[in-house]
């Protein structure tokens, strides 16, 4: 499926998955068994969908690659496949991330390379 898949999260979630360099999900990943992710044209909606109110957000970009067997495309909102990681995200996994202060989520449109010069802050 896709190379890049993505993950929406508050900032409060993300600096503890910094500090801890793993994260097994919020609440409603855990309840479900899985951490939920979203491939590019997916993510507005997830955005409307579970973060209707929230300030700012994070957008994490994650290595699909990286995750192996762990992640699996199943049929979720819509008939649509999400992918979904059967078990801890990694911080290696993050490739790159961006703070998010509305819900414009244009620059997903097409193919996304998370690179500085398009906005992402990359990790090495």
């Amino acid at each position: 499926m896709d190379a890049w898949i993505f993950r929406l999260c508050l900032p409060g979630e993300w600096s503890a998955f910094r500090e801890s360099g793993s994260f097994s999900g919020n609440d409603g990943d855990r309840r479900d068994g899985f951490v939920h992710f979203s491939a590019a044209p997916q993510v507005a909606g997830t955005a409307a969908r579970h973060y209707p109110a929230e300030g700012p957000l994070v957008l994490m970009a994650v290595d699909a690659v990286v995750l192996g067997d762990a992640l699996r495309w199943e049929e979720s909102r819509g008939g649509a496949l999400f992918p979904h990681l059967y078990g801890i995200l990694p911080l290696s996994a993050v490739r790159a991330w961006r703070e998010l202060a509305g819900r414009d989520f244009g620059f997903l449109d097409g193919e996304v390379q998370p690179t500085e010069a398009a906005g992402w802050t990359c990790i090495r």
